[in-house]
């Protein structure tokens, strides 16, 4: 029984259930990234380029809304189907070398966690960064690729390293990758659509009430000042959507990668050198930040809980994550 006060424990999680939520997840996404550069392409027909479609020859389409739609669908398929590979190449990941002793254990472990998750054994990079580091990516375990950096095989023991492959064996087994993966395509393409609006001169001084009548009078000032407001906010809004989807799957993967080795405190003593390590890993990029095991960037947000955290941390606290991991070790 529980003690006085303490909250009840949590459900066992399904994996097959949370493998489904996290397929609707994606697709949810996708539709709210894709609806959001549609809104982005058709203030600028409406504002910019004076698109009225009650106008004799007026085209039936919104040029800019169709391009940004577009933009967004692509992004989204090509996300799913090469996003791991444009990953891997922005961080200048190598595959892994085996007549490298640090490279060799990599493999072994890598193996022995694939076999213990019942898995596809994944591609294995490295990075060549002295910043302690890890991620997974693609778009399902048949897909998957896990990349390490070279400062995170010279700080780990074996028995840490092994918790972090397990941990990242356990975002490719919850199919987070997929998700997180779509997730960095489509924040790029509101990123680009932003700036490319954000880069023409809004002035409508010069146009006629006649010119103005699809957008004229209250109505057309809301949504004047609403899609302005997107564009300025839109890197704020894409990072938001990115980061819905990574602060609890890292609780997931971490009890998932315990449950793997069946030795919480590796993945927690791991956990506590990488917070030790407080330089930024340079060859991750800002897009792709969510998809490491800790903050990249090494932002402070991500050590803090509350309502400010929940919208702009990529990460839970490690503090947080290392006593989970402990109370885990402990229960018994």
């Amino acid at each position: 029984m529980a003690a006085s006060g303490s909250p009840p424990p949590k459900a066992p999680r399904n994996l097959f259930a949370e493998q489904a939520a996290n397929r609707r997840t994606t697709w949810l996404l996708i539709a709210a990234f894709v609806a959001f550069l549609a809104f982005l392409g058709f203030g600028f027909d409406l504002f910019v380029l004076g698109y009225d479609a009650t106008r004799r020859g007026a085209g039936p389409i919104p040029l800019a809304a169709a391009l940004a739609t577009l933009v967004g669908a692509v992004s989204a398929w090509s996300g799913y189907r090469f996003g791991d590979r444009a990953v891997l190449a922005a961080s200048g990941a190598r595959p892994v070398r085996t007549d490298d002793p640090n490279g060799r254990v990599l493999m072994n472990v890598v193996t022995e966690m694939a076999i213990a998750s019942g898995l596809p054994m994944p591609k294995v990079y490295v990075l060549d960064d002295p910043d302690p580091n890890a991620f997974a990516t693609g778009r399902d375990p048949a897909h998957a690729s896990i990349a390490v950096t070279s400062g995170l095989l010279m700080a780990m023991s074996r028995d840490e390293l092994q918790g972090v492959i397990a941990h990242e064996m356990s975002h490719v087994r919850n199919y987070d990758i997929r998700t997180m993966t779509v997730v960095a395509a489509l924040l790029g393409a509101v990123l680009l659509i932003s700036d490319w609006a954000s880069r023409v001169r809004l002035d409508r001084r010069g146009r006629s009430r006649d010119d103005d009548r699809g957008v004229s009078g209250g109505l057309g000032i809301l949504i004047f000042v609403v899609w302005l407001a997107a564009i300025v906010l839109a890197p704020l809004i894409g990072q938001l959507l990115a980061t819905a989807v990574s602060r609890s799957r890292e609780y997931l993967a971490d009890a998932s990668g315990a449950e793997l080795t069946r030795n919480p405190l590796g993945l927690a003593n791991a956990l506590r050198k990488l917070q030790a390590a407080t330089a930024p890993t340079v060859k991750v990029h800002r897009g792709t930040a969510h998809l490491c095991i800790t903050d990249p960037l090494e932002r402070r947000v991500n050590e803090k809980e509350g309502a400010l955290a929940d919208a702009f941390a990529t990460h839970p606290p490690i503090e947080d994550r290392i006593a989970r991991l402990e109370a885990m070790a402990y229960q018994g």
